[in-house]
Parts: structure tokens; C-alpha cells; sequence
């Protein structure tokens, strides 16, 4: 009992972060039917700022440790990338009313990473003083990338076989290049490669870090304001995407916990990096995955698989899945 009253405390604590206070703002000031918008330069521009700075400052922790240590998280994060898909397969794609491309396209959606959330998840941690890996983010593109190629490729062999068209299905390479050329992957990538082949510490110092914060705000204002506007869209679908969007992040982080604590157990992972895992299983894409679905799977219909990623998984993933995750890992560490 002492457990559960001292986890619920430290969630509720959580609750009144001022990463979550930005992202409740911006869903108000939708349902207010507010005219503010931001642009959506400044909203890509946010967007690699963020992810330039992560990417750097594993870069330059990557540059320090010896990389074995991160083979069995990078099996790790590609397993549950997949497995993520293959759930949402199961879940989803069945169901009555639910088209199995729908289901297959946000299984994918939902097994790839959310560039806003993890940044948000950083930095609840360091609110939190929790220390991590900070390669632990570097897990990104190994978690997200075999989840969308996943989806595309289940999604196109389903195709061909209906068509009886073997020359339908796809190429997975192609599907991978997509995927890191997309604009979030290329400028976590980048910051990566500079902050392990340069010597970046003194911009990284005095002017990323500094504007973190200040910058993850605005991201999460945005993130908001879609939230809200994309519910138009989930309601043209089957309400079976939104009661999956508001469980499958819980679910999915709470299996990513799991693997988290027996990399703990076995190979000395901190608790801030079992909390980064999960938040990466939990969150579910708002920048490469989109533009890689619409590619790979046509069929699919973006109002189902964006609508149900931006008006519920995300919130989801940043109101509950962080408080919570970071709230489990004080308690059971």
C-alpha cells in the first residue's frame, strides 16, 4: 500500500510539469476556437532545434562509451518496434468496421517515435533529477524505423495477395531510405554524427541547451492546437481508433518497462534509461511517420491513423505515459 500511495504522489507531482500545463494550453485555446496560429516554419524549425540538441548530446556521450554496451537495448528497441506493429495488427486490423490497411497504417504509426514526446520525456527526467544514458535516445531510429517498414510491408503483402499481384510488394530499402530522409531522423541523425565526430561541446553549451526548454514549449503548444483540430477528423472513422490510441501507449510502455528492468537487471541500464524506452515504445510518430505512411501504404486513410496519433496518442503518451513511467521508475528503483 505504501507503494501505491508513494508512485500516485510522485504521478500527480508529474502532472504539474510545465511541459504538460504548454500542451493542456494549447488544447484549450483549440476549444476556444482561438485564430493563434503558429506557423509552420517555426514549427519545423522547433522541431530540429530539439532534435539537432538530443542528437548532439549523444553524439558526444556515444563518443564516451564503449558501444557493446548499447547492442542489447538497440536488439531491444528494434524487437519492440515490430512486436508494436504485430500487436496493433492484432488489435486493430480485425475488428469489425476497421479496414486492415487502416489498422496496419496506425499499428505503424503507433510502433514508430515521437520526436515531441521524447524530447519532453528528457526533460521531465532532468526535472525529475534522474539521470540516463544519454545515448538512451539514440534509440530512436532503431525502434522507429523497423515499425514503419513493418506496417508498409505486412500492408503491401496483404495487397498483393488480394490482387494476386506478387510485383506489388515493396522494396524495403526504399522504405528504410524514406524513413531517414525524413526531416526528424536526418536531424537526430546529423546531431549525432557531429556531436561523435566534432567537437561541438562549446555551441552545444551556449546556445542548444539554453534554448531547450524554451523551444520544447512552443512544441508542445502546437502539438496541442492539432490535437484538438485533428478530433474532426478521428470522428469520420470508427471509434475503435480512439479507444486504441488511448490504451495502446499505456500498453506498449508497460512492455517496454518490462524489457527496460531486465536490461537493468542484467546489464546495468538506469532507471532514466528504462523510463526513455518506454516513452519511445509509448509514443507513436507526428513528424517522419506520416509522410512515410502516406507513401508506403496509399490505400490507407490518413484521418484514421494521423487523427488517431495527434488528437489522442500524443497527449496520451505526454500527460499520462511520462508521469507515469517516470513515477514507476522512482518507486520500483
Amino acid at each position: 500500500m505504501e507503494l501505491i500511495i508513494d508512485f500516485a504522489s510522485k504521478f500527480l507531482s508529474q502532472l504539474r510539469s510545465p511541459t504538460l500545463a504548454f500542451l493542456l494550453g494549447g488544447i484549450a485555446i483549440g476549444a476556444f476556437k482561438s485564430r493563434l496560429q503558429i506557423p509552420q516554419p517555426i514549427y519545423q524549425f522547433v522541431t530540429f532545434m530539439l532534435l539537432m540538441s538530443i542528437g548532439l548530446h549523444g553524439g558526444m556521450e556515444i563518443k564516451e562509451t564503449n558501444f557493446l554496451e548499447m547492442i542489447p537495448l538497440i536488439v531491444a528497441a528494434i524487437v519492440l518496434g515490430i512486436l508494436i506493429v504485430f500487436l496493433g495488427r492484432l488489435l486493430l486490423a480485425y475488428l469489425p468496421g476497421v479496414k486492415k490497411v487502416d489498422g496496419l497504417a496506425t499499428a505503424g504509426l503507433f510502433g514508430a517515435v515521437s520526436a515531441s514526446t521524447l524530447a519532453a520525456a528528457t526533460v521531465a527526467l532532468e526535472d525529475s533529477n534522474i539521470s540516463y544514458e544519454a545515448w538512451a535516445p539514440a534509440l530512436y531510429p532503431f525502434m522507429d524505423i523497423p515499425a514503419l517498414v513493418t506496417a508498409i510491408v505486412l500492408a503491401s503483402l496483404a495487397r498483393s495477395r488480394a490482387s494476386g499481384n506478387e510485383s506489388d510488394e515493396p522494396s524495403i530499402w526504399s522504405i528504410i531510405k524514406q524513413s531517414l530522409q525524413g526531416s526528424a531522423l536526418s536531424a537526430l541523425l546529423l546531431g549525432m554524427a557531429l556531436g561523435l565526430l566534432s567537437e561541438p561541446e562549446s555551441v552545444y553549451d551556449s546556445f542548444y541547451q539554453p534554448l531547450f526548454k524554451g523551444l520544447l514549449s512552443v512544441l508542445m503548444l502546437v502539438m496541442g492546437i492539432e490535437a484538438y483540430q485533428r478530433l474532426d477528423e478521428l470522428k469520420k472513422v470508427a471509434h475503435w481508433f480512439a479507444l486504441y490510441a488511448a490504451i495502446a501507449p499505456i500498453l506498449h510502455g508497460f512492455i517496454a518497462f518490462g524489457v527496460g528492468y531486465l536490461a537493468h537487471v542484467a546489464f546495468g541500464f538506469s532507471p532514466g534509461g528504462v523510463v526513455i524506452l518506454s516513452i519511445l515504445a509509448a509514443s507513436n510518430s507526428d513528424v517522419s511517420g506520416p509522410p512515410t505512411l502516406r507513401a508506403g501504404i496509399p490505400s490507407a486513410n490518413p484521418s484514421a491513423y494521423i487523427g488517431a496519433s495527434t488528437s489522442v496518442g500524443t497527449p496520451v503518451a505526454i500527460a499520462i505515459c511520462i508521469p507515469l513511467f517516470i513515477g514507476l521508475a522512482e518507486a520500483v528503483f
